[in-house]
């Protein structure tokens, strides 16, 4: 039987359709991904981690820019049972934090099956099992494969595709359109009129480094945006704000952050900046929106180095006119519109995950469905979130583990006093 169960050797792997998985089967080897596996090793339950890319943390390896930093102290973004090293600064670079999660995965002797990109999965109830399909490609050689599981850990994240707005007249613009996802540095633009569509925490990041980097940009504002100080008194504020819900309410500690930013960035909505009219912290519980953390943009937005314009009513040849009329030219566009899940478009499942591929149920009931199903890195709570949902789902998992451990252990050796019996 446990010849079984275990797990095909790396040749082996490649010359078999199906694969019998002693285990979970883990799909996304991002932070999230690698926090399970974490716990599920110190449970002693085997799992097997697939990941479509070459590289575990592959958005923060490819897809973001090169002056991202973390915008929360390090204490919040850490992963279960290893903490930053003590000498990376309080905010930790891009390059700092993807070496934290390789000695993460080395660590925990976590090592994904790269490449392995799932193309379905479905719950096979006559067996059972997950059947989780999947190809990879090296070269010119294409194999499917096959694996099955008892436990499906979805880990694929709130951010797994880029969001790319229909917006009317783009195709015929003809200068340089990307993605915030491609964008890595101002340089390439240095002295270019450049048009940043989106105004969250990456288009004022981006817009800032465009700025240092002798750009001219333009941010569209299409709606209202919380933009908070990144520290307050000397204080992250978002450590400041979990700090105050251990005695306060949420709407008090929202006006209480309002007021102290509006003391530290004065009155912002006269640089097209206007506010929601529900709270930050309220605002990011009922609709995942997540508030901008300022860290230099707003300073050039009131120089005018950072120009401040209304939604998008088409495109044209090298030019946008907005709605409100006004038309300019622009020599690159760049959309900082954000990313969603992916989970629908493989997972062949309806009742956990709704349409737009998060879990239907509320925080922090979230986390786990049925027929051992789970999902890890979906609250809109950051890494400390997906931290938490990561270790209750190891340990569900384990709980189950160890139970059948013990009863495969006592049927075995009531087995052989029978046997010695006869």
């Amino acid at each position: 039987m446990e010849s079984l169960f275990r797990r095909a050797d790396h040749e082996d792997l490649f010359s078999r359709r199906c694969i019998l998985v002693n285990g979970p089967v883990i799909v996304g080897a991002g932070p999230s991904g690698l926090a399970t596996a974490a716990g599920l090793r110190e449970q002693g339950v085997p799992f097997v981690v697939l990941e479509r890319a070459e590289c575990i943390a592959s958005l923060w390896h490819k897809r973001t820019y090169d002056r991202l930093k973390l915008h929360l102290p390090k204490q919040f973004c850490q992963l279960p049972k290893l903490p930053f090293p003590e000498d990376f600064p309080e905010y930790p670079t891009k390059r700092q934090f993807i070496e934290y999660l390789e000695n993460y995965a080395k660590h925990f002797d976590i090592n994904p099956q790269f490449n392995e990109c799932v193309q379905s999965s479905k719950y096979d109830e006559t067996s059972g099992f997950w059947r989780v399909k999947t190809f990879s490609s090296t070269g010119s050689n294409r194999t499917e494969l096959e694996y099955m599981c008892r436990w499906l850990i979805v880990a694929t994240g709130e951010n797994a595709e880029c969001v790319m707005p229909d917006i009317d007249g783009l195709g015929e613009f003809g200068g340089d359109v990307i993605h915030a996802c491609e964008y890595k540095s101002g340089e390439k633009y240095r002295g270019k009129k450049v048009l940043v569509v989106g105004c969250g925490n990456s288009g004022m990041e981006i817009s800032l480094d465009l700025c240092n980097h002798n750009a001219s940009p333009s941010m569209v504002v299409r709606n209202s945006v919380h933009v908070l100080p990144r520290e307050i008194f000397g204080k992250s504020t978002f450590e400041l704000a979990v700090l105050l819900m251990k005695w306060l309410p949420l709407w008090l500690i929202d006006k209480l952050l309002l007021l102290s930013t509006w003391l530290l960035l004065g009155n912002i909505e006269k640089f097209g900046l206007k506010r929601p009219s529900v709270g930050p912290l309220e605002l990011k519980n009922s609709t995942g929106k997540t508030p901008v953390l300022d860290i230099g943009a707003l300073e050039r937005i009131r120089s005018g180095d950072i120009k401040v314009v209304t939604g998008i009513k088409k495109f044209s040849r090298n030019q946008v006119e907005l709605v409100n009329g006004e038309k300019f030219d622009i020599d690159s566009v760049i959309l900082a519109t954000g990313y969603r899940s992916n989970v629908p478009s493989w997972l062949q499942e309806g009742e956990f995950f709704s349409k737009n591929g998060f879990p239907k149920a509320p925080f922090p009931h979230g986390w786990k469905g049925n027929a051992g199903l789970y999902a890890v890195g979906f609250t809109r709570r950051g890494l400390s979130g997906a931290s938490s949902d990561a270790m209750r789902i190891a340990q569900d998992i384990g709980n189950v583990w160890k139970e059948e451990t013990k009863q495969r252990k006592r049927t075995i050796a009531c087995h052989r006093r029978c046997i010695s019996q006869f």
